[in-house]
């Protein structure tokens, strides 16, 4: 399992329309292959920067999603709310040492 660690940061006064469309992205990704959960989150300090967190089986299957036709769509919708370019960081569990 991979985590995948999303940052943006909205636009001010555009957080409503935001919250609607990255809900879409967040219903969209649970049906992708491979996908286990996601968590949406916001910065306590920062209430314009969101994060999701999300559980993938494999790196293989996140890049599938990140690449596919479907969020590319979604996200030509979310990226003009955004004042910053969207962060991503794919995260695996570190070994035992």
């Amino acid at each position: 399992m991979i985590r995948v660690l999303i940052e943006r940061h909205i636009a001010e006064t555009l957080e409503t329309a935001y919250e609607e469309r990255s809900r879409l992205v967040l219903q969209q990704a649970v049906g992708a292959p491979g996908f286990i959960s996601g968590e949406p989150l916001v910065d306590s300090h920062d209430p314009n920067h969101r994060i999701t967190l999300a559980n993938w089986r494999s790196e293989a299957d996140w890049q599938r999603w990140f690449h596919s036709e479907t969020r590319k769509n979604l996200m030509a919708e979310l990226i003009p709310m955004m004042d910053q370019d969207e962060a991503i960081t794919v995260l695996e569990q570190s070994p035992m040492l």
